[in-house]
């Protein structure tokens, strides 16, 4: 008996290690920006990525622009050690093939006991004041081999892809906006775990897929006073719906309901430099209620130099998070670093240090 949980208390510790951390970044789209503040972001959202992080944020988009690239590539500190650590030679290839579970198989074995994360999205755009509309594409990939005898190879992948289009209406000279994105979302998700030792080869029928329409709704409360007071609010998949099943075994799982909820203010300080300082927090009515409530605190802080240059600090999820940014009327180019604690319900408990580059360019 004792050996039975000690069994399931070491299978449940592994597996969760390579779960998907939607109590904490809920986004089907991130954004590096957001990603340096904390994730802290739905009262400061004021561009593209407003769609997925609060689309009340279109109200402040400005100008129009068709971002013909918006691509954003992130990888972890395992997922770098196992590409050019080790015994392993020839990198060029191996950069690919470190994006497939095969690829990330074959590379663990050479870097046991390293959870190797890596994420590729692109969303393409075209964005104006109070309207948005594209189309997303996200490949998130978990994979971990233990150093012990008979540890598995335990993976995760999900791909999310779909159009879009996302509206904003404000109300009180802005004082008020409201938002709604409308995403027709396909997802192709797998969790499991094969022999190390053997080439894995999965058919899209080991997959759960399905189709529907995930429609997030955001509101923003602005008063007009100094340092500029924000209340923000984002429903998450608001009507409550589920997937239908397309393919594979079963259709994935149902995408919970939750609410996030943010305060903000923006000082000026000068004529050049603004600051923006936001605390959000995911999941307000505890739909994840076994993740600690901690964890779903997000603290941001942006200093803005002319609208062209950022700095960006932040808090999430228990660690610390940081960022660097250019934005031109053509391009958007962001570096960022943030990490997530891979435990089950644990606050700081495992540290998984990510780094991101964000790049969008259009006219």
């Amino acid at each position: 008996m004792k050996k039975l949980i000690l069994f399931c208390l070491l299978i449940h510790s592994s597996i969760f290690a390579i779960q998907f951390e939607d109590a904490v970044f809920p986004e089907l789209i991130t954004s590096s920006r957001a990603l340096a503040m904390g994730n802290a972001f739905i009262g400061k959202v004021d561009d593209a990525s407003a769609a997925f992080y609060n689309p009340a944020g279109l109200g402040t988009y400005r100008g129009s622009h068709f971002h013909l690239s918006n691509f954003h590539f992130e990888t972890n500190k395992g997922w770098m050690e196992t590409l050019f650590g080790g015994d392993v030679t020839g990198n060029a290839g191996d950069l690919f093939d470190a994006l497939s579970l095969e690829g990330a198989r074959k590379l663990l074995n050479q870097n046991k006991g390293t959870v190797a994360h890596s994420r590729f999205q692109m969303m393409p755009n075209f964005s104006t004041r109070y309207f948005s509309m594209g189309y997303l594409f996200s490949v998130q990939q978990r994979a971990f081999i233990g150093d012990q005898a008979g540890d598995q190879f335990e993976y995760a992948q999900r791909t999310d892809h779909g159009p879009y289009m996302a509206f904003n209406f404000s109300l009180f000279g802005g004082i008020v906006k409201f938002g709604s994105t409308i995403s027709f979302l396909f997802r192709k998700e797998v969790v499991g775990t094969a022999d190390p030792s053997v080439p894995l080869d999965l058919p899209d029928s080991s997959y759960n897929q399905g189709k529907m329409l995930f429609v997030t709704t955001g509101f923003r409360f602005t008063l007009p006073y100094k340092f500029i007071p924000t209340l923000a609010i984002v429903s998450r998949n608001t009507a409550g719906a589920k997937f239908d099943k397309t393919g594979g075994p079963a259709a994935p799982d149902q995408i919970k309901q939750t609410y996030d909820v943010g305060l903000s203010i923006t000082p000026q300080l000068g004529r050049t430099v603004r600051v923006h300082l936001e605390l959000d927090y995911k999941d307000a009515l505890g739909e994840y209620a076994n993740v600690d409530f901690k964890r779903k605190l997000g603290l941001g802080l942006e200093f803005d130099l002319r609208r062209r240059f950022f700095f960006r600090v932040g808090y999430g999820d228990g660690f610390g998070s940081g960022g660097i940014g250019i934005r031109t009327r053509k391009m958007e180019f962001d570096l960022s670093t943030y990490a997530v604690d891979t435990t089950d319900s644990d606050f700081r408990g495992e540290e998984d240090r990510r780094y991101v580059l964000g790049i969008s360019s259009g006219f």
